[in-house]
């Protein structure tokens, strides 16, 4: 057994995409492989291809990325599954974790969960026919932990790749304590590969985690990466004197807002992208909170520059002194 952790990165949708995972691992690495934002349902006779721009093999060449389908028809399934093997994916993973309201209401992502029933039935129509391997993203259950421990021993019998834990039930969304005791207890209950997902934001947090479950050799990522990219190396060991994080935030924000700029259509969903971003990214600045008031506060693009230029000069001024403005 190797001591070196897998580290994936969390999907998030509305920024972990493509764009973003490229430049993420570009610019700070660290990370395994990357879990895609859910794909929403499609009936198969209407399967859209534009849902799968994000996951041309192509575009995701610095991080390998796994599929994730929000699909509980089958056959829809089943055909968005053949384009992604077509593609050359041989994982794929079922959303079984997220909270939204919404989706939950659908019976779909956390809401599935109190119906184990379902979740077996769906299993059995699906896996003879499915050309890839399967995981599930997860979560502790809908509205108490009791739903996912329930589902685990059924599990059990079902070929799957591994199983993603993330540590809080759906009706927490992401709010709340995690609850790492309740996962210790899905170890004594599953066969499977587990992963541990939920709240690991710093190196103290993901240390404690690891003693508390030694054999967990897999783990997820998420918010904690955007708010700091440096910690998948951090947690696999390599340090940063705070020039060369000056350094690499600027460069990265610099790629970033490039990239969405050619992408994205128009100013405001620009500036739309780049505050959801920094919504994480001010945590690794001193004065988080003043700074994310002022981005959100700014209406254009120039704006935006000059209030950015002002935060990352700032970082890069107390590590090296005065340097021209990075967005001249």
């Amino acid at each position: 057994m190797t001591n070196r952790p897998f580290l994936y990165l969390a999907p998030i949708r509305g920024i972990t995409d493509c764009l973003f995972r490229n430049l993420l691992q570009h610019h700070f690495g660290g990370f395994d492989q990357a879990v895609a934002p859910f794909i929403n349902p499609q009936p198969h006779s209407n399967f859209d291809p534009r849902q799968l721009r994000d996951l041309q093999p192509e575009e995701n060449m610095a991080l390998p990325v796994v599929p994730q389908f929000l699909h509980t028809e089958a056959e829809g399934l089943l055909a968005l599954a053949h384009r992604l093997h077509d593609l050359g994916y041989e994982h794929l993973n079922w959303n079984l974790g997220c909270p939204a309201p919404m989706v939950t209401r659908k019976r779909r992502g956390s809401g599935l969960l109190p119906y184990p029933d379902a979740i077996a039935s769906f299993l059995d129509h699906i896996l003879p026919r499915l050309p890839m391997q399967l995981s599930i993203k997860t979560r502790l259950g809908l509205n108490h932990p009791d739903e996912l421990a329930g589902l685990l021993p059924r599990l059990n019998d079902y070929p799957l790749k591994e199983i993603i834990i993330h540590t809080r039930l759906g009706k927490q969304l992401y709010k709340g304590p995690t609850d790492p005791k309740s996962f210790g207890h899905c170890l004594e209950l599953s066969r499977h590969i587990l992963v541990y997902n939920g709240d690991i934001t710093d190196i103290a947090t993901w240390s404690s985690l690891q003693r508390q479950f030694p054999t967990v050799q897999r783990w997820m990522v998420g918010r904690g990466a955007l708010a700091d990219p440096f910690l998948a190396r951090v947690i696999k060991g390599e340090q940063f004197s705070a020039e060369q994080r000056a350094t690499m935030l600027i460069n990265f924000h610099q790629d970033l807002y490039t990239g969405y700029k050619e992408s994205l259509a128009g100013p405001s969903h620009l500036l739309g992208r780049m505050k959801q971003i920094w919504f994480y990214l001010a945590a690794s600045f001193p004065g988080q909170q003043k700074i994310w008031k002022k981005i959100k506060k700014a209406n254009s693009e120039e704006h935006y520059l000059a209030t950015v230029d002002k935060v990352l000069h700032s970082s890069l001024s107390t590590t090296k002194g005065p340097e021209p403005p990075l967005f001249p």
